[in-house]
């Protein structure tokens, strides 16, 4: 009997050996929490993004706990020192903060808001604990493997080829501010960090919209610019070939009517007028064609130029100076 109450004792200074090193750092994260939020008072610029994306107050806090910047290219690059190729809108960097890139575009409203809500969901995943990281890595990667949008798979696969074991983290950041409809468990696991997520997607609609809208309408000019080339290089291959028809014929005709056949000339003069007709038709045919491709392309590379101002607007690595 002895001997059993000891490996019972045993057993429980295991559990609370085991049990220490969590206990410990829940209260280094209170202690380092009331440090970052000891005297600091959130700017409106920053409490606003808070508000607009309908933050949970814990999620707020924690959000104010990296006392959060918003940043103009040259202050983010430096803030947000990474290697990445890709277009940059924010970091979390542990222990340090919360960086935002300044988008002044009218056009992107909503690019802040939904950065913000994505950094401060990596620092709410780093705290998860090792059982509820596991559940949540499991829900987000089973609404992955059956998702349909492109974009999202297209996101996440850059992720893939950069650093396969970042991709839990951005999904979990990524399907709580981008994605509309989740499942019913991840939608209830989100719940402690925003009141209304809608809120949040719909500023990641909205910026992403300015996007889609250019780029279906790039789409749309390329596959009429596409359509109308064809028939230029069809009706010009044609108008060649009748060229050649006529010249033949015409020396046809100026043979006949040289050597006096002149029942023959008359005979073929009509055929001759007509395809003469056709020729000048298809002429007319083309230059109105070529017109309206002459047309379209301006138009075409107004949207692109468009495009391309708003990913400048958004990409750090632009308008930068260059490092000496």
């Amino acid at each position: 009997m002895q001997k059993r109450k000891h490996r019972y004792l045993a057993g429980i200074f295991t559990l609370l050996l085991l049990a220490i090193p969590v206990v410990g750092l829940l209260e280094h994260q209170a202690v380092f929490d009331a440090i970052r939020l000891h005297g600091y008072t959130a700017p409106d610029s920053i409490s606003q993004l808070a508000t607009d994306t309908a933050m949970q107050p814990s999620m707020r806090r924690l959000f104010y706990v990296y006392h959060p910047a918003i940043e103009d290219k040259t202050d983010f690059n430096k803030s947000c020192r990474d290697n990445e190729q890709t277009i940059v809108l924010g970091c979390y960097v542990d222990t340090r903060g919360i960086y935002l890139l300044n988008v002044t575009d009218s056009r992107l409203t909503g690019v802040e808001q939904v950065t913000a809500a994505h950094e401060t969901l990596h620092a709410a995943y780093a705290r998860l604990s090792t059982t509820e990281r596991k559940r949540v890595d499991k829900l987000t990667a089973d609404y992955f493997a059956n998702a349909t949008d492109q974009r999202l798979k297209d996101t996440i696969e850059l992720y893939k080829k950069q650093d396969p074991s970042v991709v839990p983290n951005e999904l979990h950041s990524i399907l709580g501010t981008e994605v509309r409809t989740l499942p019913a468990e991840l939608e209830t696991y989100y719940k402690q960090y925003f009141s209304d997520r809608s809120k949040v997607v719909d500023f990641s609609e909205q910026y992403e919209k300015a996007f889609t809208e250019r780029k279906n309408q790039i789409v749309a000019y390329d596959a009429q610019l596409s359509s109308l080339k064809e028939q230029i290089d069809s009706l010009q291959t044609s108008l060649t070939a009748q060229a050649s028809s006529l010249s033949a014929e015409r020396e046809r005709l100026s043979g006949l009517r040289s050597s006096g056949q002149v029942a023959a000339y008359n005979a073929a003069v009509p055929g001759f007028n007509q395809q003469v007709n056709k020729y000048n038709q298809d002429i007319d045919t083309l230059s109105d064609i070529i017109s309206e491709y002459n047309d379209i392309v301006p138009k075409r590379n107004a949207i692109a130029e468009q495009e391309s101002d708003l990913v400048k607007a958004i990409d750090s690595r632009s308008s930068v100076p260059a490092h000496q």
